[in-house]
């Protein structure tokens, strides 16, 4: 058997496996454009399988239902994302509201482009009908943000540099305040894009209002 090995892991990997994973990550690419470009009723397995020119067998043999495709689709649109705020939430520094403001600059570059938008308008559009969409998309996208950003805060309140409260609603809390802004303006058409300079600044909005609500308590945020 051809093997290769994944520099990445340093796992040996079977040339078989490989296009496995090739196959599926070509199956992710086309159904995600078809969720954005179809909707999720429009999006079918038959359609998915006649785009890439193969069996609705093969396909199943991939996925077992739209659900799980759809589930799919959200976790590879959504790891680096995720990996990158990790990796900042990892990063050592002194400076917690430089941390946060970083964080949330991360969030933004991410639920401001063309295709954030657009999922995210579809997820709304759709999820009354198809409540299963909806749970998924939460439970894979935003919930993913709060519990990781939950876990840092937690940490830092443990430290005594912030008032010690929930740390998940402290984490929906400064998302929520990054995201009410430029990003509803996107969803709802009235404003085409959020330049770096006004993520910037809404994210300086978000960062101090959060500062100021989870100071000490002799008033004095850390």
């Amino acid at each position: 058997m051809n093997m290769e090995r994944n520099p990445a892991s340093g796992c040996v990997t079977s040339r078989r496996e490989i296009r496995r994973q090739d196959r599926r990550d070509a199956i992710l690419t086309v159904a995600a454009r078809s969720f954005l470009e179809q909707g999720y009723a429009g999006t079918t397995m038959s359609g998915i399988a006649a785009t890439l020119g193969g069996s609705k067998g093969t396909l199943w043999n991939y996925f077992g239902s739209k659900e799980e495709l759809f589930a799919a689709v959200i976790d590879h649109v959504t790891i680096e994302y995720r990996a990158g705020l990790s990796e900042i939430l990892a990063e050592p520094c002194d400076d917690l509201r430089l941390t946060l403001k970083r964080f949330c600059t991360g969030i933004m570059d991410k639920v401001t482009t063309p295709d954030a938008i657009s999922l995210h308008r579809l997820v709304v559009a759709e999820a009354g009908r198809f409540p299963e969409m909806g749970r998924i998309f939460y439970d894979r996208a935003p919930l993913q943000t709060y519990v990781l950003l939950a876990e840092f805060l937690e940490g830092v309140m443990a430290r005594g540099l912030i008032r010690a409260e929930e740390p998940m609603q402290a984490a929906r809390l400064l998302v929520t305040l990054c995201v009410s802004g430029y990003q509803q303006k996107m969803l709802m058409g009235l404003i085409e894009t959020a330049t770096t300079p006004m993520i910037a600044a809404e994210v300086e909005r978000a960062t101090d209002l959060f500062m100021r609500a989870y100071a000490l308590e002799d008033g004095t945020p850390s």
